[in-house]
């Protein structure tokens, strides 16, 4: 079977579970024999991913469109990065104009390949999978990895994306969430019939052993981690009201905030606010190995998202036995069970959770151990077969 695929984000330039998911599903579908195309934003160079290492498998093929797109990127960033660089003219004056050439570079690309089934990941990609489709006659799959309603938090929706969502979701043959809890989001807000939805839950590369190493911090303090793009959809505002609560009881802690978005400001100011910004560092964007240390120096993750659709931090900071906090509007905590679940709102409750950790050894060496195997049960491979257990669906309805 022969899939054209695609995405806007991969490793080792990923900025959210996105490309995460997009390698270890590829990978996975590649061991299993399937062919795959994938196109994507040439801004995303993966020159130096890991994943070249399966072209020797022949399965894969990578097609680059010379492109200013970045995951997760707003109108305004978009404007930013165009008006800073000397563009050529060829790129869109705005987001939605680059989008609409990236689809027209995407039909060109499509005319080049043979393909069985077309795979799309999120919005952007949505436009180029309906015109292959037309095109090419061939079914369509979208796999919705976060929707507009979790982005926003249902708050000042992005008319033109949702309307893009919402018609590529009524037209695709089948549709994949990530999780029962996005299943529910895309049938409340979109419309779309339950049955033509299939939940296929992602998963953790295991291919890297866990490490074990000594900090400079640890010696004096203790370390609770958030790890994301620091944005409304992943409730920073809450750690940091949290460790307010938790410097009430215990002084020597730090919290350390990695990553960056459009609340980054904000969230500086909090702390400083509260009186606490000698105890929350900001680390800012990490690179993958930097990631791994930042779970491996952690005590405790929390992951307090107000709408995540599924959330493979907790999963990749179980498997360096870093005990895990996730938010119960996560569809992660659908399928993990050794980690303590708070509603994201709950300050008191998540700032409770911390301190229990965070005192008690038994607690914190029992959850980090059963979470680490809990962990070790997961594989790309699963999901892999889903996906393909659905193109064959499609193929067969065509």
């Amino acid at each position: 079977m022969k899939v054209l695929m695609f995405g806007w984000e991969f490793p080792p330039l990923s900025s959210g579970g996105l490309g995460t998911a997009c390698y270890g599903l590829t990978k996975g579908m590649s061991n299993k024999g399937i062919e795959i195309t994938f196109v994507l934003p040439y801004s995303a160079d993966i020159s130096g991913a890991d994943f070249l290492k399966l072209r020797s498998t022949s399965n894969i093929k990578i097609r680059k469109i010379s492109s200013f797109l970045q995951p997760y990127m707003s109108s305004q960033e978009y404007k930013k990065l165009v008006t800073k660089k000397p563009s050529p003219k060829i790129y869109g004056s705005t987001l939605f104009d680059e989008v609409h050439r990236y689809i027209l570079a995407a039909e060109k690309i499509a005319e080049e390949e043979d393909f069985d089934v077309i795979h799309c990941h999120d919005w952007m990609t949505f436009g180029a999978g309906i015109r292959v489709k037309k095109k090419k006659n061939k079914p369509l799959v979208l796999h919705v990895h976060a929707t507009e309603h979790d982005r926003t938090g249902g708050n000042q929706l992005n008319q033109y994306v949702y309307d893009v969502e919402r018609h590529g979701l009524h037209n695709a043959d089948a549709v994949i969430a990530v999780s029962n809890f996005t299943k529910n989001k895309i049938v409340t807000h979109y419309g779309v019939p339950p049955e033509k939805i299939r939940v296929v839950h992602n998963a953790v590369d295991f291919s890297q052993e866990y490490r074990n190493e000594n900090f400079e911090i640890k010696k004096t303090d203790r370390v609770v981690l958030f790890l994301g793009r620091i944005t409304l959809q992943k409730g920073p505002d809450y750690f940091v009201y949290a460790a307010k609560k938790v410097l009430e009881h215990e002084k020597n802690v730090k919290f350390i905030i990695a990553g960056s978005g459009d609340m980054e400001p904000f969230i500086i100011e909090k702390a400083a606010e509260l009186g606490i910004s000698d105890k929350v560092l900001f680390a800012g964007f990490l690179g993958q190995n930097d990631v791994e240390r930042a779970y491996r120096m952690a005590d405790v993750y929390v992951m307090p998202s107000v709408s995540e659709p599924f959330g493979i931090t907790a999963l990749e900071a179980m498997k360096n036995k870093t005990p895990v906090i996730v938010s119960k509007q996560s569809g992660v905590s659908e399928v993990i069970n050794h980690c303590l679940k708070v509603d994201f709102w709950d300050v008191n409750e998540l700032s409770s959770k911390i301190i229990s950790l965070l005192r008690y050894r038994q607690l914190h060496e029992a959850l980090k151990d059963n979470a680490y195997f809990e962990v070790k049960k997961f594989s790309w491979d699963v999901p892999a077969q889903k996906c393909i257990e659905v193109y064959n669906e499609v193929i067969s309805k065509g």
